[in-house]
C-alpha cells in the first residue's frame, strides 16, 4: 500500500513541481545578469520565428507570437531542463500545418474576398488550436503513465532523418513566401513535388524585390552565423543577426514603402493583447487524433533529445515523464489560447545556452519579450516583408 507520509507528499511535490526545487536556491547575483541577457535575446529570437513558423501552419503570423509566449509559461513551473527554449519548432509547425491545409484547403477560398479570407484564417487558426490541444492531451497521458521510456526506442539517425527531410519541407514550403507565388498547400503523397511543381509552373511571375531581399538575408545570416560559430571564443556574445537583420529590413521596407512600390507581401497589423480562450472542436478533434498523435511524439522526442544534451554538458538530470507532463500542459494551453504546437527549437536553445542562460529565469525573460510585442508595440513589425 502507499503511504501518504510528508516525505512521500514532498517526493510527489518536488516532481509534479519542478521549479519548487530549483527557485529556492537560485544564485540571484551570480545568475541573474547571465539570464537576463540571454532571455533578452532569446525572446527576440522567439518573436522572429513564431512569425515566421505561423506561415508554415498556414495561419497569420501573429498567431505565433501565442504559441512562443503561453508554454514557456507553463515549461517554468514543470520542466526540468535549465537551458531550453520552449516554443515554436518548424517540423511540428509543417506537421499541424498539414492537419490544416487537409481539413481546411485553399480552394475553398471562392472569390477570395477579404471577408472570406478572415472567415478562412479563423477556421484555420481552430483547426490549429484544436490539433495542439489533442496532442497536449495525449502528451500529458503518456507523462501519467510513465511512458517517457519510448524516447529511448527512438534511435539518434531516426531523429535526424526525419528532422532533415522535414527540413527539406520546410525549405520547399517556404519557396512561395520567397518568390511570392500563389501556390496551394498539397497535403498528398509527394505533395512536395506537386509544390515544386507549381512554383516553376509560375516561376515568371516571381517578385523580384521579395527574391532580392531573401537571397540578400539569407546570404548575411549565413555569413554571419558562420563568423559567431568561428570566433565563438572571442566573441563576449554571439552576434543576433536575426534581430539585427529584422530591424534594418523593416525599417528599410517602411520608408522605402516596399508593399505599395514593389507590391511586396508584408506581416501586416498584428492585433494588440490576447483573445478569449476557446474550447477545442470537437469535430476536429475526430479528424485530427493520427496527426496529434504524431505531433506529440515527435515533439517530445526532439526536445528530449535537445534536453539530454544540455543536461549531459552542465552535469544536472532532466526526467522524461515530467517533461511529458510540461509539453502537454504547455500545448493545451497554448491551443486554449489559438497557438499551435510547441516543442523546442535547436538554434533558440543554443541562444539560450550560449548567451548565457543559467535557469528557466532566461525562458521567463523571453516570454516577457513577446509579452511586450504582443501587448505593445507589435505594430513596428507591419512592415516586415513575409
Amino acid at each position: 500500500l502507499y503511504s501518504c507520509s510528508p516525505q512521500r507528499v514532498k517526493k510527489i511535490a518536488l516532481g509534479l513541481f519542478p521549479i519548487v526545487s530549483w527557485l529556492p536556491v537560485y544564485r540571484f547575483r551570480e545568475w541573474i545578469l547571465s539570464d537576463i541577457i540571454s532571455g533578452i535575446n532569446t525572446g527576440l529570437v522567439a518573436v522572429l520565428q513564431g512569425l515566421a513558423f505561423a506561415l508554415l501552419v498556414n495561419i497569420p503570423p501573429g498567431y505565433g507570437l501565442y504559441a512562443a509566449f503561453f508554454p514557456v509559461l507553463v515549461y517554468f513551473i514543470f520542466g526540468t531542463s535549465r537551458h531550453i527554449s520552449v516554443g515554436p519548432f518548424p517540423v511540428l509547425s509543417l506537421m499541424v500545418g498539414g492537419a490544416v491545409v487537409r481539413l481546411v484547403p485553399d480552394d475553398i477560398a471562392g472569390n477570395g474576398t477579404s471577408t472570406n479570407i478572415s472567415a478562412i484564417n479563423e477556421e484555420r487558426v481552430m483547426v490549429a488550436a484544436s490539433v495542439t490541444f489533442l496532442s497536449g492531451v495525449f502528451q500529458l497521458l503518456l507523462g501519467i503513465l510513465q511512458f517517457g521510456f519510448i524516447v529511448i526506442y527512438l534511435s539518434q539517425s531516426l531523429i535526424s532523418g526525419f528532422t532533415t527531410a522535414a527540413a527539406i519541407h520546410v525549405v520547399v514550403s517556404q519557396l512561395k513566401f520567397m518568390l511570392q507565388l500563389p501556390v496551394p498547400g498539397f497535403n498528398k503523397p509527394f505533395g512536395i513535388v506537386y509544390t515544386l511543381e507549381s512554383v516553376f509552373s509560375q516561376i515568371t511571375e516571381t517578385n523580384i524585390a521579395d527574391l532580392v531581399t531573401s537571397l540578400v538575408v539569407l546570404l548575411i545570416v549565413f555569413v554571419v552565423k558562420e563568423m559567431n560559430d568561428r570566433y565563438k571564443a572571442k566573441l563576449p556574445t554571439p552576434i543576433p543577426i536575426e534581430l539585427l537583420v529584422t530591424v534594418l529590413a523593416a525599417l528599410i521596407s517602411h520608408f522605402v514603402n516596399f508593399e505599395e512600390k514593389f507590391n511586396v507581401a508584408v506581416v501586416g497589423k498584428l492585433e494588440e493583447g490576447f483573445q478569449a480562450p476557446v474550447a477545442p472542436d470537437v469535430g476536429v478533434l475526430q479528424n485530427c487524433i493520427g496527426d496529434s498523435i504524431s505531433i506529440a511524439i515527435v515533439g517530445f522526442a526532439v526536445a528530449f533529445s535537445v534536453a539530454k544534451v544540455y543536461s549531459i554538458k552542465h552535469d544536472y538530470p532532466v526526467d522524461g515523464n515530467q517533461e511529458l507532463i510540461a509539453f502537454g500542459l504547455g500545448n493545451i494551453v497554448g491551443g486554449s489560447f489559438k497557438g499551435f504546437a510547441s516543442s523546442t527549437a535547436l538554434s533558440r536553445s543554443g541562444v539560450q545556452e550560449s548567451t548565457g542562460g543559467k535557469t528557466q529565469i532566461a525562458g521567463i525573460i523571453s516570454a516577457v519579450i513577446v509579452l511586450i510585442v504582443i501587448l505593445g508595440i507589435g505594430f513596428l513589425l507591419a512592415p516586415l516583408q513575409k
